[in-house]
């Protein structure tokens, strides 16, 4: 996988770690994410009283899934800011200038795993780096595994979703406007979300 024609390190994000339970082991192996079946979307507060949601369409991503050993489960993943979608031509526009992601300058935002923690069940918390305009913080994911499937197509399928929260202006989105009601037009908190469709490499 390209990766959008950049090399990732062999640190990559945990998407998901699973259970050590014998029956999983076939999940052992290499995938990679459909982005067809997949979404990386945010959502975030307009002038204090309404939310304005939005994906990102082009995005990539590699697992490496151990079923044996959880914990050394992989992956990366990497979005291309310039997909960002909205529903609006002209705040898409305005999110992609330099006010906020400067899509131009940095055209990716990546994140690569660090480390990966049980909750229980299902239930995961993946720790890693989130990288946006070259300011690169931690983040911590909450993630919950669906289960695999076989599509019609005989591909194995592997299903995750989950969720963070951060604050923009700690990787340099700080544009906002005052209202004459008070508050900001656009909160600083911002919840990512993900639903993650994977499909293991053959062999």
């Amino acid at each position: 996988m390209g990766l959008f024609n950049r090399k990732s390190n062999e640190s990559a994000v945990a998407v998901a770690t699973l259970p050590v339970d014998p029956a999983l082991a076939g999940l052992t192996g290499e995938y990679s994410i459909d982005p067809a079946h997949s979404s990386i979307g945010f959502t975030v507060r307009h002038a204090m009283v309404t939310n304005v949601r939005g994906t990102f369409a082009e995005h990539e991503g590699a697992l490496k899934l151990d079923g044996a050993n959880p914990g050394a489960s992989t992956a990366a993943i990497d979005v291309k800011i310039a997909s960002i979608d909205t529903g609006i031509g002209d705040r898409d526009g305005h999110l992609r200038s330099g006010d906020f992601f400067d899509a131009e300058q940095f055209p990716l935002m990546t994140f690569r795993s660090t480390e990966a923690a049980q909750l229980g069940g299902d239930k995961y918390r993946i720790t890693g780096d989130l990288t946006i305009k070259d300011v690169t913080k931690p983040l911590a994911i909450d993630l919950e595994f669906n289960g695999t499937a076989t599509d019609v197509y005989g591909n194995e399928r592997v299903g995750f979703e989950g969720s963070a929260e951060i604050l923009r202006s700690e990787w340099g989105l700080t544009w906002n406007a005052a209202l004459e009601t008070g508050g900001v037009m656009v909160s600083d908190k911002v919840k990512l979300n993900f639903d993650i469709s994977a499909i293991k490499n053959a062999a």
